[in-house]
Parts: structure tokens; C-alpha cells; sequence
């Protein structure tokens, strides 16, 4: 008998004794012992969390410098190689196909719901109050995006991101929206994937958008572990946020270079990496069961499972899963609750968005959404990360110093920034959302200029530059309530839609 016959035969009788006493066998290319199937365990980051107790918060107003060493973020575990072990099992495909094969079409112009409207619910007829800031660019997406009560968009990045040329292959300028899984009941309240897809936790997915075919494609995130019996797998990405809910809100996200970097509200960053957008169906017929270099098979069609399962890998029936590659977990005690919308204003902050700064040194920026209440006055803090740093998914970095400040208003969904122009994207629920500028003078970051109406329920915000196109600078961002003629809240004078749409920064920049 050879040597390779001599080693697989060792291995099957390791195999049998493990079974027969009850045990698992360890994955053979020594990676970590076997992880909790999916749902039963914690994913990374994964922050330390603290309780304040009843001390006076110390508040210091809007616009005052915030301590930079409550920003400070730690790496988390290595994931390559259950990385390489994904990536010998599955195939992949490039952003650039991706795009090319998107099936889902762009709507834009009359076809889309206008969010903007022209009045305002608690402002009624004053016939002082300016219209809405009109959009450069509004783009709508298919129905059952538009109008679904399970997913919900929330983020916005670009290749203006990306790539200080902004262009990407022959797609030259893809947008990416993030969305949140925001009604399913969770796998702690009794509910199984077996019985319905609403009881499912899809986490999060990302919306590869191509402006100039009006066409799009969605990617669904997920995490990568070893099951029961040490084979590679993945679940969707899910975090612990009760009450408000189980999954990880993706409130901003930051394309730049190969990595996806999207917000993990109270813990931190989650990477992802372009390099392994995962295919479960390269030969496009979602009727027939792919093989899998692994010698399974994949499928498509069901989407109650994900991951490995039975010798099948599923995906919740997207036909693309990008896997995390790595985190960034903020290292101070996060005292934020998610049973509260008002904000500690001590400790680690919360994630709630992101967005990058190409005017000097590439940075990226992770601020607040904060409700202020008596107890917790704080409008939220605002911070800024060397991005080539978290680029390394190693050791330990630090805000840039003098970048962190508290916000000089509340209820903040998106902050910008560019050449000294800080750009705060304001909700107000189901009125007109308010766009502000600041700048930061005299040591305090100040709002420079009136409020600016912009879109029903406005998020996060992303900054075209324009350097490497000679298109005009632009300010991206996404609405996130559907349009719903039978809610009071989202008729009349506040219209509500989901629209991807950008304002020229010059526009912006002129208002009084």
C-alpha cells in the first residue's frame, strides 16, 4: 500500500473511532475546533459591554472636541483560513461580471415614488418654507425592493470610494446600497427556518448598482464557520442588538480598494472582501443544482436555508455571497443600549454610519445616531479612521487625532466630508429630511449655513469627488421608507419612496 492509500486509510479509521465515540472530527488543515451551528453563536466584533450607573453624564454641548481615545479599534480574530477553505469550495465571481450579469433594472425619472415632496407635515402650509433641494440624479429599484417591509436600505458607497480614478472596468461608476433584514423574528423567539421564510435572519445584503445600464444585482453578506462535523460553512451575518433587533442595522458602509467595510452598529466594523464574492449558480439556470469544486452541489432555489447543509450549499436563494474576511471591534466599553436611541456620551460609540475622505490623506469617517434625551443629552460623536491602517486587519489603530467631535446637531444619519465641508444628513421620521453643512472653527465643528430639505427619511451619505471622471462633485445618498398610499405617515405632503439620488455639491455648498 502507498504512502497517500497508508494516510487515507489512517484518516478513515481516526474518522470511525471519532464517531464511534461520540465525537467530531477536527478539520484537517488545523484550524480551530468546530464552530456553533448557525444562530447559536457570536459572530465578530464583538464589543465589551459595561452599564452606566447613575453619575452625571458630562456632555460638553454640539460641536465640542469628543476624546479620540473612546475611537480606538482592535482586530479581530483571523478568518483566512476559513477564507481559503470557502474559496476552495465555492467559486467565484468578479465585480466586474457581477455587474455585467446584474438581473434586477433601475427605474429613474416619473417611474419613480418622489420622496421629496413639497411640503411638510409639521411645517403645514408656511409659505416661508423653502422646497426640497432638488437631485441631480434619482434612481428607483424594482417593486418588490421598493415596497418591501422585510428589507431595508440603509448605506451608500461608490467606486468614487474605491479608486481615487473612480472607474472600475468597463462598468465605470457602480454605486453600492446596503439593506437590512428588519422583520424577521429571530431564532430566539421560537421560530425556525423550516417552518417560513419571514422566520429566516438574512442579516444583511448589498446592491451592486450600474448607473449607466440601469441595472443592479444583489450580494448577500455572511459569516463564515466551521459546523458540527468541521466542514466549512457560512450563516448570514447576525449580531446580539435586542430589543430593537437581531441583526446588524449596516447603517454605512466604505468601498476602498478590494475591501467592503460596513458598520456593526454597537461593535464595531465588519470587512468584507470584493476578491470573494462567492457564485452559487454560474451556469445561470436557477432550476439545476450547480457542482461546487468541493464535489457538492448548490442551490438556488430555496431560500429557508443557508450555508452548508446535507451536502447542498444554500444562500437563501441569492445567487452571490460575499464573506466576511475579518473586523475591527471598538476597544472601550460600550455603554450604548440598544433598547435607546439617546447616546452615552462616554465609551466606545456607536457605529451608526460611514464614509471616506479623499481631500488629503484617505480617512475613514464612523459617527453617531443619537436621540437626545434628558438623561443622555449627547447629539452623538463623530471620528476619523487612517484607512490605510485598517487595510492591514491586524494589531490596533487609533482615531486620527483632532478629527473626533461630537456632532453639532441630532438625530445624524450620514456625515461627509471633503476639502474642510462637513455634509450631516438630519431625519425627522416621516417629514423632509434636513441637510446641513459645517465647518470646524475655532477648535468646534459649527454648521456653516441654513438647513437645506432634502428626501423623506434620508441615510447615509457618500462623496463623489469627481477627480478621476471630470464629473461635477456629488453628495449620494439613499431614502429608506417605502412608499405606502394606505399609511397616513407617507401620503399627503411627505410622499415617501426609496430612491438612490445625489446632489451636486456645488448646489449644496450655494444654498444660504
Amino acid at each position: 500500500m502507498n504512502r497517500r492509500s497508508l494516510r487515507a486509510a489512517g484518516l478513515a479509521l481516526t474518522a470511525t473511532l471519532a464517531l464511534l465515540a461520540g465525537m467530531s472530527v477536527s478539520p484537517a488543515h488545523g484550524a480551530p475546533s468546530p464552530g456553533p451551528p448557525p444562530g447559536s453563536g457570536s459572530q465578530e466584533p464583538l464589543a465589551e459591554r459595561g452599564t452606566r450607573d447613575a453619575a452625571p453624564l458630562a456632555f460638553p454641548g454640539p460641536g465640542r472636541p469628543a476624546p479620540v481615545g473612546e475611537f480606538a479599534l482592535r482586530a479581530g480574530s483571523d478568518l483566512s483560513g476559513r477564507i481559503a477553505d470557502l474559496d476552495a469550495a465555492l467559486p467565484k465571481q468578479g465585480v466586474q461580471n457581477l455587474l455585467a450579469q446584474a438581473n434586477r433594472t433601475l427605474g429613474t425619472g416619473s417611474a419613480c415614488a418622489d420622496p421629496f415632496g413639497a411640503g411638510d407635515p409639521v411645517s403645514g402650509t408656511d409659505p416661508t418654507l423653502k422646497p426640497p433641494l432638488a437631485p441631480v440624479e434619482l434612481y428607483c429599484f424594482e417593486s418588490d425592493d421598493s415596497l418591501s417591509q422585510e428589507w431595508i436600505p440603509q448605506a451608500v458607497t461608490g467606486v468614487w470610494d474605491a479608486q481615487a480614478d473612480e472607474t472600475w472596468g468597463e462598468s465605470a461608476r457602480p454605486v453600492l446600497t446596503g439593506w437590512y433584514d428588519s422583520t424577521n423574528p429571530g431564532r430566539d423567539d421560537g421560530c425556525t427556518a423550516a417552518e417560513s421564510d419571514a422566520c429566516n435572519e438574512k442579516g444583511v445584503r448589498v446592491s451592486f448598482v450600474d448607473p449607466a445600464t440601469r441595472t443592479y444585482r444583489h450580494v448577500l453578506l455572511v459569516w463564515p464557520y466551521y459546523n458540527s462535523y468541521g466542514n466549512i460553512s457560512f450563516d448570514a451575518v447576525h449580531a446580539s442588538e435586542n430589543p430593537r433587533q437581531n441583526g446588524i442595522h449596516a447603517g454605512g458602509m466604505v468601498w476602498y480598494g478590494n475591501y467592503l467595510y460596513v458598520a456593526d452598529t454597537f461593535n464595531g466594523i465588519r470587512v468584507f472582501d470584493m476578491r470573494y464574492i462567492m457564485d452559487l449558480n454560474p451556469d445561470q439556470d436557477a432550476a439545476r443544482d450547480d457542482p461546487t469544486p468541493d464535489g457538492l452541489t448548490s442551490n438556488v432555489r430555496d431560500n429557508r436555508k443557508v450555508g452548508r447543509q446535507s451536502g447542498v450549499w444554500y444562500s437563501y436563494g441569492y445567487r452571490y455571497v460575499m464573506p466576511q474576511v475579518a473586523s475591527w471591534t471598538f476597544s472601550s466599553t460600550q455603554y450604548n443600549s440598544g433598547s435607546s436611541s439617546s447616546c452615552a456620551d462616554t465609551g466606545a460609540p456607536r457605529a451608526s454610519y460611514l464614509s471616506l475622505d479623499r481631500s488629503g490623506t484617505d480617512q475613514l469617517l464612523l459617527g453617531e445616531y443619537c436621540q437626545p434625551s434628558a438623561a443622555q443629552p449627547s447629539t452623538g460623536r463623530v471620528g476619523a479612521y487612517p484607512v490605510a491602517a485598517l487595510a492591514a486587519t491586524t494589531g490596533t489603530v487609533a482615531a486620527a487625532s483632532g478629527s473626533t467631535y461630537f456632532l453639532p446637531t441630532h438625530q445624524v444619519q450620514g456625515v461627509a466630508r471633503y476639502n474642510g465641508d462637513w455634509f450631516i444628513n438630519q431625519s425627522h421620521r416621516y417629514s423632509n429630511g434636513s441637510l446641513w453643512r459645517a465647518r470646524v472653527t475655532s477648535g468646534q465643528l459649527a454648521l456653516n449655513g441654513g438647513e437645506i430639505r432634502t428626501a423623506v427619511g434620508p441615510e447615509d451619505l457618500g462623496y463623489e469627488h469627481g477627480t478621476g471622471t471630470g464629473r461635477a462633485p456629488r453628495l449620494w445618498s439613499v431614502s429608506e421608507h417605502r412608499a405606502n398610499i394606505t399609511d397616513p405617515s407617507c401620503t399627503g405632503n411627505t410622499p415617501c419612496g426609496r430612491v438612490l439620488y445625489a446632489h451636486l455639491a456645488s448646489d449644496v455648498l450655494a444654498e444660504p
